[in-house]
């Protein structure tokens, strides 16, 4: 009797696969070729001689891919204590013995928690006995469900339950050695950077993608809201996005059927190949548990395990690691290895399974013994697997490195048995601020140029990219709209009237129209922009004087638009010293500049108190600068690295001398979007959440819109609308940036996905419909000279603009992807791009205030005969 069949959520008996379609789906698994669903459903009923015959192929892929690994013949395992940080869980899963409630643990004599002193304990006597691993089990945000969960965080002083995670995962590095697997349940994308630092792993079960066993009343899952297979998907993402080596898997046999448990796995094929984030994947066979409410189910066949085993390898592949947890396979070794399981997982020697209590681990030397009566070696792994510590970065934090290389056999990535851990120091790495690399990019970017293209690791960094070239493909060419958008009638006419009469009463399908008007209908809707503009700021054209200094280039994130970001060992790598980017400052301010703009890569090495450092130098040798810095990607690494919230980080920095924030790493504000533009950047719930929280500290902002890449006008009109919600909340932008996408060395175009950048009809377009879809919250609407030229930028200035940026001195970023308007405006080039729209200019401030008089002479004197602005190192 199959576990489909016996649950009562499960959709009643099913008949088995013909004689046929297994005769076929075996053939196709031994020959190799890809299976479907369908197959996959049909090879997981595979029993007697058919599964000898299917586990026989898997076991020849699960082979290969040892051998590719280079540890042919080798099954490896963890050597691991249990940490059961706490019972507590707000989910109710209604096989679970491990969570409790409140009043157990209080009769039972025990905390909601364990203390700091509990869970040293029981790592000091794991280390003791030689394990390397801290496996952190918990439910999911208890605090949550339980006050008295909430009260226990708040007597100690965490603010929720994966503070006080982060905090012991630390105390057991710096007290232990042990190297912490953390399994706090579901995490978003903040909070995953807020772990990443302090566990070389984490984990989370996928289970089942089988959504009815959550949403039915009496599924195994109904009532428990990280349950939900959407939600658990996106978690995974999210991992991958971040570069945390990751653990999940299936749990067979709670009363999914046999399509369901097959979709589940080419759901985590998905992920891995998206992400390549995925470094092992449990195959767990359910067990029923005594006083649960599927406690009479029975449980999933130990065939039915070998079978779902040997499917997995097929779908995964032969790199992928697949474990089956040796205490719930009773004495069939011989089976589940022979199905295609390259680990046995997590085995302690200390400590119970407290998730299957009723199941104890066999001895080491057991597992060894039975291991080997099938042909293995049994070796010992760390709880990151080989290949991730091989990779190195972005996959290992610095800061757990010397962590890991302690426990780390060089040649092979293993565990060095012979060693037991000791504790060493968590702590940010030293120097992070010596200047090294290539200092003078911005100079030489417009004379030597790039060393290349593309950085060095194109293939690996940035996913999988025939999964998003799928993704991507609606918006390779804008969706078309019906009619001659050129001709000035019928909707176009209605748009553009309300757009002349009141643009805050636009509708989207207006709003729509008009952002894919073209000839005498985009003239008009520019002319109607452009008065708009007049009427609501005047006919000045302002211009800053501003210095950029992009501090860094060394960056990991991944994001598939950039080509200014490299890795530390690339030719084009740089970082810049504390003192030079206080030396550039103060050039700027002798030449007249009131701002400095300063954004970097997310180098691993930067500790999230660098920015305050890099805030304060400027301020120290400066004084009068106005700091314009920091862009929300970098206030989420800078407070997930310290431990703060966003609201302590920003009011810190403010403290440290930071004035305001830009709006950049908005690119297009829809997930939709984000998940093909980058692999690892902020999603847009965490921008708009830095944003709001920057704005309500007094911290104001840019707001931006990088367009012309997969994005569709629709995109736009959100983007807008958002940015134009947050100003009625907040207040705190000072003007809205248009960003064409610039194309030539961008690694979504050079890998065929994106468009070669917006047209120019799309910048006058979008530029107008800024000026009217934020009237009146967003007043100044700055254009790019940057990215257009002066010729372009003049448009801009007649098509609703009224701002021209920066004279920047230095600018790397754009440079790198391929513009090729030069780093550096005067102010007289800046005039004369007004003078070329018709209209006035006058230098601001960052917060559009007017210049002292000092600085307006000061920068006129030095106007067009700057003084060498890149010192190289050492200068």
């Amino acid at each position: 009797m199959t576990s489909s069949a016996a649950h009562p959520t499960s959709q009643g008996p099913r008949r088995g696969p013909t004689d046929n379609a297994m005769r076929r789906a075996l053939k196709r698994a031994r020959d190799g070729v890809a299976l479907d669903v369908t197959e996959a459903a049909v090879l997981l009923q595979a029993r007697g001689e058919n599964l000898t015959d299917l586990s026989a192929s898997a076991a020849r892929v699960r082979d290969a891919g040892l051998e590719a690994a280079g540890r042919p013949g080798v099954i490896t395992y963890s050597k691991k204590v249990f940490i059961p940080l706490t019972r507590l869980c707000r989910d109710k899963c209604h096989y679970c013995t491990f969570v409790t409630v409140p009043g157990k643990l209080r009769r039972a004599g025990h905390g909601m928690y364990l203390s700091p002193d509990e869970v040293l304990d029981i790592a000091r006597k794991g280390a003791e006995m030689g394990c390397k691993e801290a496996l952190f089990t918990l439910g999911d945000r208890p605090e949550e469900r339980w006050p008295e969960a909430r009260e226990w965080l708040e007597a100690e002083g965490y603010d929720d339950t994966l503070a006080y995670v982060r905090a012991m995962a630390i105390r057991v590095l710096e007290e232990t050695g042990l190297l912490p697997h953390l399994n706090p349940g579901v995490m978003t994308w903040t909070e995953l950077q807020r772990l990443k630092p302090v566990a070389p792993s984490m984990g989370m079960m996928l289970e089942t993608t089988a959504t009815r066993l959550w949403s039915e009343p009496g599924g195994p899952h109904h009532g428990s809201p990280d349950k939900e297979p959407a939600v658990r998907l996106r978690a995974l993402e999210d991992a991958g996005r971040s570069n945390v080596p990751f653990t999940t898997g299936i749990l067979i046999g709670i009363g999914e059927n046999y399509e369901e448990r097959a979709d589940s796995l080419f759901a985590l094929r998905k992920t891995a190949r998206a992400y390549h984030g995925i470094q092992e994947v449990i195959v767990q066979n359910f067990r029923a548990k005594p006083d649960t409410a599927m406690g009479k189910m029975p449980d999933a066949e130990l065939e039915e395990l070998a079978a779902t085993i040997a499917v997995a390898r097929h779908i995964l592949g032969p790199s992928a690691r697949i474990q089956a947890p040796p205490n719930l396979v009773d004495e069939e070794y011989a089976l589940i290895i022979g199905a295609g399981i390259d680990d046995w997982g997590g085995v302690s020697p200390l400590t119970p399974d407290h998730v299957n209590p009723e199941r104890p681990w066999p001895h080491i030397d057991q597992l060894g013994a039975r291991t080997a009566e099938s042909g293995f070696a049994l070796r010992e792994r760390l709880t990151i697997y080989p290949e991730f510590i091989q990779r190195g970065e972005p996959w290992l934090d610095p800061r757990i490195l010397p962590h890991v290389t302690a426990l780390a056999d060089p040649a092979t990535g293993l565990a060095r048995e012979d060693v037991k851990p000791t504790g060493l120091p968590w702590q940010e790495p030293d120097e992070a601020f010596t200047g090294a690399g290539r200092t003078d990019l911005h100079r030489t970017i417009d004379t030597t140029g790039r060393t290349g293209d593309r950085r060095n690791d194109f293939d690996a960094v940035y996913g999988d990219w025939e999964a998003l070239r799928e993704a991507a493909a609606p918006g390779m060419v804008p969706s078309p709209m019906s009619g001659d958008l050129s001709r000035i009638d019928g909707e176009v006419k209605a748009a553009l009237s309300q757009a002349a009469a009141d643009p805050t009463k636009l509708t989207d399908a207006q709003a729509l129209t008009l952002f894919h008007a073209d000839g005498p209908a985009l003239d008009e809707l520019c002319r109607i922009a452009d008065t708009l503009r007049r009427d609501v700021v005047g006919d000045d054209v302002t211009y800053i004087v501003t210095r950029n200094i992009n501090f860094t280039n060394v960056c990991y994130t991944g994001c598939r638009f950039c080509a200014f970001a490299q890795r530390r060992t690339d030719a084009d790598a740089y970082t810049l010293s504390l003192d030079q980017v206080a030396d550039r400052a103060a050039q700027a301010w002798d030449v007249g500049a009131v701002e400095v703009c300063m954004q970097g890569g997310i180098h691993p090495d930067l500790p999230g108190t660098a920015y305050f450092d890099i805030a304060k130098a400027v301020k120290d040798r400066v004084p009068g600068m106005h700091v314009h810095a920091f862009s929300p990607m970098e206030v989420v690494n800078g407070a997930t690295r310290t431990g703060l919230s966003f609201r302590e980080w920003l009011t810190a920095a403010k403290e440290a001398g930071l004035g305001s924030i830009p709006g950049t790493a908005a690119e297009i504000l829809d997930d939709e979007v984000r998940w093909i533009l980058t692999k690892g950047k902020l999603p847009t719930a965490e921008w708009i959440d830095v944003i709001k929280t920057a704005h309500e500290v007094g911290l104001r902002s840019s707001s931006t819109m990088m367009y012309g890449h997969v994005d569709q006008p629709r995109h736009w009109l959100g983007h807008l609308r958002t940015l134009a919600r947050i100003q009625q909340e907040t207040g705190g932008f000072t003007e809205f940036v248009t960003l064409p996408f610039i194309h030539t060395n961008a690694p979504v175009y050079l890998a065929g996905i994106a468009r070669p950048g917006p047209t120019v009809r799309d910048n006058r377009a979008v530029t107008a419909m800024a000026r009217l879809l934020l009237h009146p919250h967003i007043t100044n609407i700055q254009t790019s000279w940057v990215k257009l030229g002066a010729e372009g930028a003049a448009e801009m200035l007649r098509s609703g603009a009224n701002d021209l940026g920066g004279t920047l001195m230095e600018e790397t970023i754009s440079r790198m992807a391929g513009s090729s308007y030069g780093s550096y405006r005067s102010i007289q080039d800046l005039v004369a791009i007004a003078d070329a729209a018709g209209r006035p200019s006058r230098p601001r401030t960052t917060l559009y205030g007017e210049v002292p008089q000092e600085r307006v002479d000061a920068a006129h004197a030095s106007d067009g005969h700057l003084p060498e602005l890149l010192p190289v190192l050492g200068d």
